[in-house]
C-alpha cells in the first residue's frame, strides 16, 4: 500500500466500510493513525485506539472500562436474538462478578499441570496431519493442519466426542464473523442459526456429563458443570453459553497464529533460515527448543497479531491519550496497530525471531488476559517446530488467500508443497 492511499484511508477511515486494500494490508493505515489521530474519533462516535501506551491505559483499568457488551449489541444483534445473548454472556464481553466466577472456573482445568499434560496427544494429533501432508507431497496450511489443531485440543478438553466435532470449525467461525464491525444480512443469518444449532447440541453434550462426569482436573466442562467447592456455580445459559465461548476462542485465534506463522516464514526467508539453524542446535536440548519456538511465537503474535481489535465502554468521564472521553463511550482497541507501535518496539513492521521485547497485547492484559495463552502458546510452539523440522523446504505453492476480516486476522487458504 502506497503512503498517499494509506493516508486517504485514514483520513475517512471508518470499521463499518474498509476497502479491501485495508484487509489485504492494514498496517500502513494504522501507522498513520497512530501518528497523526491516536485516539481517532469514528464516524459512529466511537474511538479507535492504536498506541500501546493508550491500550494498556484501558486494559489495567476495569473500574473505567467496561467488557459487557448489552448497550453495544442489542442494536447489532436485536436484544434476545440467540447473538445477543452469547456474546453478552461469555467470558470475553462480561465483567465480574460473572468474570470472575467464570474465569475461576476455568483457569481451575487450565493448570500448568493439566497443559503439560496435554502435550503428548498434541504431539500425537501433529505428527498425524504431517504425515498426511508428506503422503500428498502438500496441501492447504489452513485447512490441512492449522484449522484441525485447535478444534481438536479444546473439543478435548471438553471432553466432545470426536464423531460430533465436524460442525465446529463452521459454527465458531460463523459466530465470530458475527463480531465484524459490518455485517452482510447473511453473515448475521448464518451467526444466528450457528448460535442456535450450537446451543441445541451442547445442550445434549451437558445432559449426558451431568449423567457421567469427568475427571474435572482434566474436562473443564465437568468443573463448569460442578462449579467450585465455594459454591461459584454457573446457571444454565451462563455454562452453555461459555462452552460456546471456550471452543470458539481456542479456536479462531490459534488457528490464524499457526497459518500466519508458517506463512510469514515464506515472507521472511531470512528469519526462516535463522529459526531452523536455532532448531538444529537444539535437537537435543528440549529446554532449548522450548525456549527458541516460544520466543518466537511470541514475535509472530506481536507481528501479526491473530485478534487485531477488542472493545470497551467507558463507565466514567475519563481521558485516554489527551483526549477526554465522555460516560458510556465507546473505544476500540487495535492490538494490531498497539503491536507495532515503534514507541514500544524497535523497528516494529520488521519480523525479528530475536527480538528482545516481545510485550506484546494480542492476548490482551489485566483481568481479561486471555486464560488459554499458554495453551495457545504450547499448541503453537509444537505445531510450528514439528512443521518445520519435518519439512524445512516447504513452499507455498499459489499465493494465500486471507479471511478479509478486520478483528480476526488469518487466512482461509494457504496452499503449499513439501515434494
Amino acid at each position: 500500500m502506497s503512503a498517499d492511499r494509506a493516508r486517504e484511508i485514514a483520513a475517512g477511515f471508518d470499521l463499518r466500510a474498509l476497502p479491501p486494500d485495508f484487509y489485504a494490508n492494514p498496517y500502513p493505515v494504522y501507522a498513520v493513525l497512530r501518528e497523526t489521530e491516536p485516539v481517532k474519533r469514528l464516524p459512529d462516535g466511537a474511538y479507535f485506539l492504536t498506541r500501546h501506551a493508550d491500550l494498556v491505559t484501558v486494559y489495567r483499568d476495569a473500574r473505567y472500562f467496561s467488557s459487557d457488551k448489552q448497550v453495544e449489541y442489542a442494536p447489532k444483534y436485536g436484544a434476545g436474538s440467540p447473538l445477543f445473548e452469547h456474546h453478552t454472556t461469555s467470558l470475553v464481553f462480561s465483567d465480574p462478578p460473572l468474570h470472575t466466577r467464570v474465569r475461576g472456573l476455568i483457569m481451575g482445568a487450565l493448570t500448568r499441570r493439566a497443559i503439560a499434560d496435554m502435550e503428548p496427544g498434541l504431539v500425537t494429533l501433529v505428527d498425524q496431519l504431517l504425515d498426511r501432508v508428506e503422503e500428498r507431497g502438500g496441501g492447504d496450511l489452513i485447512e490441512d493442519f492449522a484449522s484441525a489443531i485447535p478444534v481438536e485440543i479444546i473439543g478435548n478438553l471438553l471432553d466432545v466426542p470426536h464423531a460430533d466435532r465436524a460442525p465446529l470449525r463452521g459454527w465458531s467461525l460463523a459466530i465470530l464473523g458475527a463480531l465484524e464491525p459490518a455485517l452482510t444480512p447473511d453473515q448475521l443469518a448464518l451467526g444466528q442459526r450457528s448460535v442456535t444449532e450450537f446451543l441445541a447440541y451442547l445442550q445434549q453434550l451437558v445432559a449426558a456429563r451431568r449423567q457421567h462426569p469427568g475427571d474435572p482436573a482434566r474436562d473443564v466442562l465437568t468443573r463448569l458443570i460442578l462449579g467450585e467447592a465455594d459454591g461459584a456455580q454457573l446457571s444454565e445459559t451462563e455454562l452453555l453459553q461459555n462452552c460456546i465461548f471456550l471452543l470458539n476462542a481456542g479456536h479462531e485465534t490459534t488457528t490464524n497464529l499457526i497459518g500466519n506463522s508458517l506463512v510469514a516464514l515464506q515472507e521472511w526467508p531470512g528469519e526462516k533460515s535463522r529459526l531452523l539453524f536455532n532448531l538444529k542446535q537444539t535437537i537435543a536440548n528440549p529446554p532449548g527448543e522450548e525456549a527458541v519456538l516460544t520466543h518466537a511465537v511470541d514475535e509472530f503474535l506481536r507481528f501479526e497479531s491473530s485478534n487485531q481489535l477488542g472493545n470497551r465502554r467507558a463507565l466514567a468521564r475519563c481521558e485516554v491519550g489527551g483526549t477526554v472521553l465522555q460516560v458510556g463511550a465507546l473505544v476500540t482497541l487495535c492490538i494490531g496497530a498497539a503491536n507495532r507501535d515503534p514507541a514500544q518496539f524497535a523497528a516494529p513492521d520488521v519480523l525479528d525471531l530475536t527480538r528482545e521485547d516481545t510485550r506484546h497485547l494480542a492476548f490482551g492484559f489485566g483481568i481479561h488476559q486471555c486464560a488459554g495463552l499458554s495453551l495457545a502458546r504450547l499448541e503453537g510452539r509444537v505445531a510450528i517446530g514439528r512443521f518445520l523440522r519435518r519439512f524445512p523446504h516447504y513452499r507455498l505453492s499459489a499465493p494465500p488467500t486471507r479471511g478479509g476480516r478486520a478483528r480476526f486476522r488469518g487466512f482461509l487458504r494457504a496452499p503449499f508443497s513439501v515434494a
